[in-house]
């Protein structure tokens, strides 16, 4: 009886086992597959900055005279042509210092011709004593002081000469500063900013005081902050668009002109530099690139978000980069590609241009088909994300 019971427990557990493995099966968490299908379109690598937007041409009109303003004859948005008169200047102090100059060289001249007729006579009777001394009729003293008058008004020639030369000099440096007190403009373009008044008093003594700034606004250039950790990514030629606020999302298109070999200087801004010193620790470095703004959309000091094209690629097959893995030191890539019956089947495809957010496949997946981005238990219970 005993070994009756023995023989039957034996047979009953692995089928207890059973029945537990399938209740288990039945029982266990569900798992869900969130899935993505493969399609075509446009992908693009690019560095993101942020830039101010600068006239290519402009200049600087300043002052070289001191003297208060009589008249300013444009203002800003006035469209200028070279040679234009922008600014009058009161002459007075410049044309006293020319009138000097001129009456003293007209002095000088007069001395000249006085003392070339001294001269003439010292000349005469120097060579009378030579003649009288031939015939010995004078004395050797009377000969040598007729040759050193003859040379006493030989030098005084040349020193009212010299002196002729040096007024000369100096009348037409002060005929050069009465001419800065009417300034032309020296190039073709608009007037952006105004920075002095009539009857204003300018000091030129120490520094040239900035009147107006003129611009040519038909091409601009972008002064661009690259940070340091994408500048190595920024080549000169490579393509370039931005966006500015309020374009109502215009893209303006362009190339990368150069990139400057140092950041900003800490203790100042170029006069042609758009953008301001750092004043946090984060090193940015500046790269240019130009613009056409024939239709004058574009302004001075407008903020622009700028994209440097690093790759791009258009109508190809683009996946979501979070569903790709790397395979370590084979430079391809790993995904997950759900079957005909709903499982997922691991793959290995190669990639090119991506981003942050896709991937173009170059090859190992096809339009159409489904991957796995991640996975997580029925009841929300998330399991595996990628």
């Amino acid at each position: 009886m005993k070994a009756g019971r023995k023989r039957w427990w034996m047979a009953a557990v692995p089928t207890v086992f059973v029945i537990s493995a399938v209740a288990w099966w039945a029982t266990r968490p569900g798992v869900t597959y969130d899935t993505a299908v493969i399609g075509r379109g446009d992908i693009e690598s690019s560095v993101s900055a942020v830039g101010k937007l600068q006239p290519r041409r402009f200049v600087d009109v300043g002052a070289q005279v001191s003297g208060q303003i009589l008249r300013l004859h444009v203002q800003a948005g006035d469209a200028v042509r070279k040679g234009q008169l922008l600014v009058e200047i009161d002459p007075s102090v410049q044309k006293a210092t020319v009138d000097a100059g001129r009456a003293s060289l007209t002095g000088l001249r007069a001395q000249l011709a006085e003392q070339q007729a001294q001269h003439l006579l010292a000349g005469q009777q120097a060579n009378r004593q030579r003649q009288l001394d031939a015939g010995g009729a004078t004395r050797a003293e009377d000969l040598d002081i007729a040759g050193a008058n003859l040379a006493q008004a030989a030098a005084r020639v040349e020193h009212l000469k010299a002196q002729i030369v040096q007024t000369s000099a100096t009348v037409q440096a002060d005929e050069v500063r009465l001419g800065y007190t009417r300034i032309y403009a020296t190039m073709d373009g608009t007037v952006v900013s105004v920075d002095a008044r009539e009857g204003q008093t300018l000091n030129a003594t120490y520094q040239t005081p900035s009147i107006m700034r003129i611009a040519d606004l038909g091409a601009m250039t972008v002064w661009t902050e690259v940070s340091e950790a994408e500048v190595r990514r920024v080549r000169a030629g490579m393509p370039v668009y931005f966006t500015t606020l309020g374009g109502e999302r215009r893209r303006w298109h362009g190339k990368v002109r150069q990139v400057l070999p140092a950041p900003p200087s800490p203790e100042g801004k170029s006069a042609d530099s758009a953008l301001a010193p750092s004043t946090n620790k984060v090193i940015v470095y500046t790269a240019l690139f130009d613009v056409d703004n024939g239709d004058g959309e574009l302004m001075p000091q407008m903020t622009a978000q700028v994209n440097f094209v690093a790759a791009s690629a258009r109508d190809v097959v683009v996946a979501p980069l979070a569903a790709l893995r790397p395979q370590s030191g084979q430079g391809a890539w790993t995904v997950r590609v759900m079957d005909a019956d709903g499982r997922p089947q691991q793959r290995v495809v190669k990639i090119g241009v991506r981003n942050r957010v896709s991937a173009e496949i170059v090859d190992g997946l096809a339009e159409g088909e489904r991957i796995v981005t991640g996975e997580q238990q029925q009841g929300g219970v998330k399991r595996f994300q990628l």
